[in-house]
């Protein structure tokens, strides 16, 4: 059962690979991955992509069976907009604003290019030792990843490769936008400098900009947060991938003592 999903018309039946390490509940990750596999298969007027994903995590995302609910709520030839919730025994657990826009042949003048990786390639990093504590976080088992940059548990700046390995649908390949948003919830983890054991730091949101799709399984984030005084702050991260920059991701982070 190396699945996080299985789909039966509108409803997704998550595995106990979907859970995360704040207790009994999914891990941002997989319904951010199932938000964006909805996205990229709601039909359009002409082919679009991706632009901005953006998650609202309303409840602890159990888990249970998911019920999808999307909405086309504009339609047309430059942009698409959708809003797509995901819904637990009636009630929404996430609600998502995905913004699309058509996929053009506009030549751009040389100059206007996105500035390359400042960072080793995955094969040069290191896998790093993930200390998880009470918990056991049955989605990383999909992950895998390269340390190439910063001190991970310390303050600053800490640079991941990350390649999701294992289907989030059942016998469906991962689409690029769906990596991307798998990735780009482990801002919080990849820099936090506060103590897993003694700290929860989870993140009430998830926001995704994309210049353009990742292209390839190996997707690195460059990860910071920035704390501020009252009991919150914001994570963020530059994703790119072997051929450069392609992309931002945020998340407005929770800081709580463990009991």
């Amino acid at each position: 059962m190396d699945y996080a999903y299985e789909l039966d018309g509108d409803v997704a039946f998550p595995t106990p690979y979907t859970a995360g390490p704040w207790g009994p509940m999914q891990h941002g990750g997989a319904p951010g991955s199932l938000i964006a596999r909805t996205a990229e298969m709601t039909p359009s007027l002409v082919p679009m992509r991706i632009a901005r994903l953006t998650i609202d995590l309303m409840r602890a995302v159990p888990i249970a069976p998911l019920k999808i609910d999307c909405r086309i709520v504009r339609e047309g030839k430059k942009l698409q907009l959708l809003q797509i919730n995901l819904l637990a025994d009636g009630v929404a657990v996430t609600r998502a604003s995905v913004l699309r826009l058509a996929k053009t042949d506009t030549p751009l003048p040389p100059e206007a290019v996105a500035p390359p990786i400042d960072l080793p390639p995955p094969e040069a990093g290191v896998s790093p030792q993930f200390r998880l504590g009470r918990s056991t976080v049955t989605f990383n088992e999909g992950l895998e990843t390269r340390f190439v940059g910063g001190k991970l548990g310390e303050p600053g700046r800490a640079s991941l490769w990350h390649r999701f390995h294992m289907p989030v649908i059942k016998g469906e390949e991962l689409l690029p936008a769906m990596r991307a948003a798998i990735t780009s919830d482990y801002c919080n983890g990849t820099s936090s400098f506060l103590d897993f054991n003694a700290w929860t730091f989870i993140n009430a949101d998830l926001q995704v900009n994309l210049a353009r799709d990742p292209i390839g399984e190996w997707i690195l984030l460059d990860a910071e947060t920035f704390p501020g005084p009252y009991g919150g702050g914001h994570a963020f991260a530059r994703l790119g991938d072997r051929h450069g920059w392609f992309g931002r991701a945020g998340q407005s982070v929770i800081f709580e003592r463990r009991k």
